[in-house]
């Protein structure tokens, strides 16, 4: 990745408002990502836990015989973000971009579960990500404290904190949060 020149892909997502409004985040996070420095920064994170040539990351990230190879901000710095940038460079690449095959060979041309292909920035799995976060906020005593304890005059407008997230539109990712705002303080009127 490091030896291609992004600039005129790069300029491709940002001159085109179609792409550009609906991901303007993504973009960004695409943008600063591609930055040779930080790919470069990638590359040396990398190199500090000996991984080898023919290592897949999900072997790598593995709770093997290293327990704790990668701290858990490495998981979320490093590979959370090594993995959005190349999925992100595979959803916004035209079809005939050589770097497609090889990034669909190592599934970044998609988010697999259970042996089911999702789309990385789709509906579908916009929608696991709503579950995923109910059971967070709504389960998790902690979180649904956090997040009822919000006064409905306050709309949420940002990421409580909890990191970037290129894969959902800010606007959708910030309704998800409102809406479960309101299922958390139901919740808890309910159980009062």
């Amino acid at each position: 990745m490091e030896s291609r020149d992004w600039t005129d892909w790069l300029k491709h997502l940002v001159d085109d408002p179609k792409i550009y409004l609906a991901n303007a985040y993504a973009v960004e996070f695409v943008r600063a990502n591609l930055r040779g420095e930080k790919l470069r920064w990638f590359e040396r994170e990398l190199g500090k836990h000996g991984l080898q040539p023919n290592e897949h990351a999900r072997t790598a990230q593995q709770r093997s015989q290293a327990a704790f190879r990668f701290s858990a901000f490495e998981e979320k710095v490093l590979w959370g973000d090594l993995a959005d940038l190349f999925h992100l460079v595979y959803f916004f690449s035209t079809t005939d971009d050589p770097l497609r095959p090889k990034l669909a060979g190592k599934h970044f041309d998609g988010v697999y579960l259970n042996g089911k292909k999702l789309g990385f920035i789709s509906e579908e799995y916009r929608s696991q990500m709503l579950e995923i976060w109910k059971v967070k906020y709504l389960e998790m005593r902690r979180f649904r404290e956090v997040i009822s304890g919000i006064p409905n005059e306050i709309r949420l407008e940002h990421f409580l904190n909890d990191g970037d997230s290129p894969d959902i539109p800010i606007p959708v990712y910030v309704g998800y949060l409102n809406e479960i705002r309101e299922m958390a303080k139901r919740q808890a009127k309910a159980t009062q």
